[in-house]
């Protein structure tokens, strides 16, 4: 059960007091907590949404927490220059489009949505002040970003020191037993911990994921970047970035994104060592995504506008055709690329892969040691005009 609650996680503090909570026949409280920065969603922002759901379909509470009042402070996690607070009508206006979005993952009923406002709002300068008094300076200045923008001479303004204390105390006042954050989020997930043992309570369980890489598979998804994928997206739109994705990403995204247990996942990898397309898996993968978001069998309708597109408009009608026989262990894509004429040589078509020149239905592939096993049928294609329809048979005999 904890393995697959966890699955994917960067880290869990503590896991032995994890394993104790579940144990003891109740429903957990997990909170998670988003400031309302933006009015949309990516599939960044689903990896923690979806280890919620993992932990509803075990019977627990998720706490949706919009951080209302927060949000008006702006989180420094990370951040190199004071984030200039947000407008209460800007809140206002995110929050409810996050309230919308998240319950196409989330199950309503098994939903907490709440607001740090509620607490807040009724909180006076006094109390505050009572807060500040259970967190230091020294501690404060411990966090990776902070001390490097006081070691710089950036300056940190007052407010910022408080939202570590403010995230934390939220986990006070909703009494959790497990709060989600991605890594960068770890400082403040350990003040709520500390908080919660200052108030008598039990001290929650910390679980960090770790922030998802983008469609360029470098940097972590983000609409600055523009690598992301947004929940709200068109579906062919949506379906389109999946598949543009690298196919060592794609077990990376099955891992955070997918509802797919663990053991299913481990079965498509090993299809692929055995020779299996890629390209077929990741597109299992997109329909999957895209029927989350859109309605059951849209993922379906994604995948063949995908494909129809494709070769609608950027095959040549007349290409070559070639059959070619497979051993066992199939036939490797650079002898395939070189027995369709498409390279001089099994050289030129390592080049080729290793330079991004080389498509499979559409699909960019890189990997040097994809073998294409019997029954493969599709276009290759190297560089922008040279293309050659391939089916692969079993032993010539």
């Amino acid at each position: 059960m904890i393995e697959e609650l966890t699955r994917g996680a960067a880290e869990v503090i503590q896991a032995e007091e994890l394993v104790k909570k579940l144990g003891e026949g109740r429903p957990l409280r997990v909170k998670v907590g988003f400031d309302p920065t933006a009015p949309d969603l990516h599939l960044g922002h689903t990896v923690i949404i979806n280890a919620m759901r993992r932990f509803q379909d075990a019977g627990h509470v998720a706490i949706f927490l919009i951080g209302d009042f927060t949000g008006m402070i702006g989180d420094p996690s990370g951040k190199s220059a004071t984030r200039k607070p947000l407008s209460e009508a800007d809140i206002r206006a995110n929050a409810k489009t996050y309230a919308d979005q998240v319950f196409k993952i989330l199950d309503r009923s098994a939903t907490e949505v709440r607001f740090n406002s509620e607490w807040f709002g009724k909180m006076d300068a006094a109390g505050m002040i009572r807060l500040a008094a259970r967190h230091t300076v020294a501690r404060m200045l411990e966090r990776d970003d902070f001390e490097k923008r006081y070691g710089s001479g950036q300056p940190i303004a007052i407010h910022e020191f408080l939202y570590p204390l403010v995230q934390g105390y939220d986990s006070v006042a909703l009494k959790a037993d497990v709060e989600m954050g991605g890594t960068d989020q770890k400082f403040n997930l350990l003040v709520g911990r500390q908080l919660q043992g200052q108030y008598q309570q039990a001290p929650q369980v910390i679980i960090t994921w770790p922030l998802l890489e983008g469609t360029d598979g470098v940097q972590k998804m983000s609409k600055s970047l523009d690598n992301y994928i947004g929940i709200a997206e068109p579906a062919d739109e949506m379906f389109g970035k999946l598949m543009s994705i690298s196919d060592e990403l794609m077990w990376r995204y099955f891992e955070l994104l997918s509802f797919r247990p663990t053991a299913d996942i481990e079965t498509l990898k090993r299809a692929v060592e055995e020779g299996r397309n890629p390209r077929d898996v990741k597109f299992e993968l997109g329909m999957e995504i895209v029927d989350r978001f859109h309605g059951a069998g849209t993922g379906h309708r994604a995948r063949e506008t995908f494909i129809a597109r494709f070769r609608q408009g950027e095959m040549p009608e007349d290409m070559p055709e070639k059959t070619l026989p497979a051993g066992d262990e199939g036939i490797g894509i650079a002898a395939a690329l070189t027995a369709c004429g498409l390279t001089a040589s099994n050289s030129e078509a390592f080049r080729m892969l290793q330079a991004g020149a080389v498509r499979i239905d559409g699909e960019k592939v890189s990997d040097r040691e994809l073998s294409l096993a019997a029954g493969f049928e599709g276009v290759l294609q190297v560089g922008k005009r040279r293309f050659a329809r391939l089916k692969v048979t079993g032993h010539s005999g």
